[in-house]
């Protein structure tokens, strides 16, 4: 299985630095969610208007844990409202890397789509990000390390 799993990423993967949860309301399921799953939220929602989305981090016990992202829609605009309209939940995996172009070569060259270019993120202080579809209908974000 690790195999398989190298095969989507480009060797040069730092750490899955976060998973993905669109929820309805961030201030309505935070506190629940880290309960959940023993994290813990410093109440910060951050608003990402290239994303039209707002997204807050639960933080696992030890620091090496990927994060929890909540992801809500800003508006009926945003990229995650279809999504939430089917009921939400589990949404994409985040992989810090440390070349972001490296990694957008290597996906399209397995086949996966490159649905949003690299852009700059409010939520990583303008770190690039980009959004990948692989053909196995997973959903990747790539954060840039540097």
């Amino acid at each position: 299985m690790a195999e398989a799993a190298s095969q989507t990423i480009v060797n040069q993967t730092i750490r899955l630095h976060h998973v993905g949860y669109v929820v309805r309301s961030i201030r309505e399921v935070a506190d629940r969610f880290a309960q959940s799953v023993a994290a813990s939220w410093d109440q910060k929602i951050i608003h990402d208007p290239l994303q039209d989305a707002k997204v807050a981090f639960l933080a696992g016990i030890a620091q090496e844990f990927p994060l929890v992202e909540l992801v809500e829609p800003a508006s009926e605009a945003s990229p995650v409202t279809n999504f939430l309209k089917k009921g939400g939940g589990l949404h994409h995996l985040c992989y810090e890397v440390a070349s972001l172009d490296k990694q957008l070569e290597f996906s399209q060259t397995i086949g996966a789509l490159i649905v949003r270019p690299p852009l700059p993120a409010v939520a990583f202080a303008g770190r690039r990000i980009a959004w990948v579809y692989t053909k196995d209908r997973l959903l990747l974000e790539f954060l840039d390390a540097h």
